[in-house]
């Protein structure tokens, strides 16, 4: 009879290898997707409006919301949405608003939101004042150029497209845990994107920046019909596609910054992160174990050294560098990866570690607020919001 640990062995050395097979494929996906041309410049440039969900002023919250008033585009409005006018970043919106006085706005309080997820209540409220068809949503954390709306505008020129996404290079101060987190959105959780979406076509879209027709929005049922998912983004993305609508990857690339500091905080975003991911879509978050390539193959040679599982490591290490980089400095244009290039290890190792936390509870902390995970990606709150247990 076998042993344990040889039983050990080829489970190691099984996902070390596939965990290879697949840092291969996504280096031929990263390769095929930089090679994708920009919709046209003659594309319409129809009205947008863009929807700003707000919930206290994070540091350079300021910055990151002037990049939308500075759209070199000829019509498009701004909505933001905050629970109260006590909020920090009520000041902060009004101070744009009159630093940018031609640039149409809207401020709505809506009040303690009734769903589980409060992000799609202000969002459902912002679309039922939403003036144009298109509805463009970013995170509060999310940076763009002057050319984004052109950008998306171009991107729905064909009338089947219902969302459309993008990909995004991951910011971060000069906080360690947070150049951390910046590293593997840019180098590991980007490169599953561009894989799923090369296999089975885009059937979800990604948070930091997503936009949808009012016709779409309405054929899946609204905002309210996802007041009780946790993946708001995936959702709308999987709805749409499954309505028949088509789902776009856009070659743009957005910043998303990394508010989050200290070791605790980072590891929590992605332990909440991976429990979603894995309540959404469970065979996918399964599957997800095949991208971690190194820690596979360190695991393989901590356990059993030999000459063959240190080479093993190497050449692994070395593809992943290579995918690091090529996703990294090629497509999303991220200056940062290569000079936090020694970091990639420890980044892999946490990111390991939070999908094996992730199998183990169904509760998040979400704005210092605890739910718990259901079935089909919904969630529900285990205390009334703001609790002073988790102030």
């Amino acid at each position: 009879m076998m042993s344990y640990s040889w039983l050990f062995f080829y489970l190691l050395a099984v996902m070390a290898l596939g965990a290879l097979v697949y840092q291969g494929l996504a280096i031929y996906c990263v390769w095929q997707f930089q090679q994708r041309k920009s919709i046209p410049a003659e594309t319409d440039l129809p009205p947008i409006s863009l929807l700003k969900p707000l919930h206290g002023a994070e540091t350079e919250l300021e910055k990151y919301l002037a990049s939308f008033f500075t759209q070199s585009y000829p019509r498009y409005e701004i909505l933001f949405a905050l629970r109260t006018e006590t909020d920090p970043a009520v000041t902060i919106v009004n101070r744009l608003r009159q630093r940018y006085p031609n640039v149409a706005t809207q401020l709505l309080l809506t009040g303690e939101p009734p769903y589980a997820n409060a992000k799609v209540y202000s969002l459902g409220k912002m679309a039922a004042v939403a003036s144009h068809g298109l509805l463009v949503i970013t995170d509060s954390d999310t940076e763009v150029k002057s050319d984004y709306l052109t950008a998306v505008a171009r991107a729905f020129a064909d009338p089947k497209v219902g969302v459309v996404t993008h990909l995004y290079r991951g910011v971060a101060r000069n906080e360690f845990w947070a150049k951390l987190e910046a590293l593997g959105m840019s180098t590991e959780f980007m490169a599953g994107v561009i894989v799923a979406e090369k296999l089975e076509g885009m059937k979800f879209a990604l948070g930091p920046s997503m936009a949808i027709r009012k016709q779409c929005l309405a054929e899946i049922g609204g905002f309210a019909a996802m007041r009780d998912y946790l993946a708001d983004d995936f959702v709308l993305g999987n709805w749409s596609d499954r309505a028949g609508w088509r789902v776009v990857l856009d070659n743009l690339v957005v910043d998303h910054h990394v508010s989050t500091t200290g070791f605790f905080p980072t590891f929590q975003h992605r332990l909440r992160w991976n429990r979603s991911t894995r309540f959404s879509r469970p065979a996918g978050y399964a599957g997800q174990g095949f991208t971690y390539a190194f820690s596979w193959s360190l695991l393989l040679f901590g356990f059993f050294p030999s000459n063959l599982t240190l080479a093993w490591l190497v050449v692994t290490a070395a593809v992943r560098i290579w995918l690091a980089l090529w996703l990294g400095r090629g497509v999303l244009q991220d200056d940062t990866v290569f000079p936090r290039l020694c970091l990639l290890p420890l980044q892999d190792i946490l990111s390991f570690a939070s999908w094996c936390g992730g199998w183990m509870s169904r509760e998040i902390i979400w704005r210092e607020e605890r739910y718990r995970l259901l079935n089909e990606g919904k969630f529900a709150p285990v205390t009334p919001r703001n609790s002073p247990k988790f102030k």
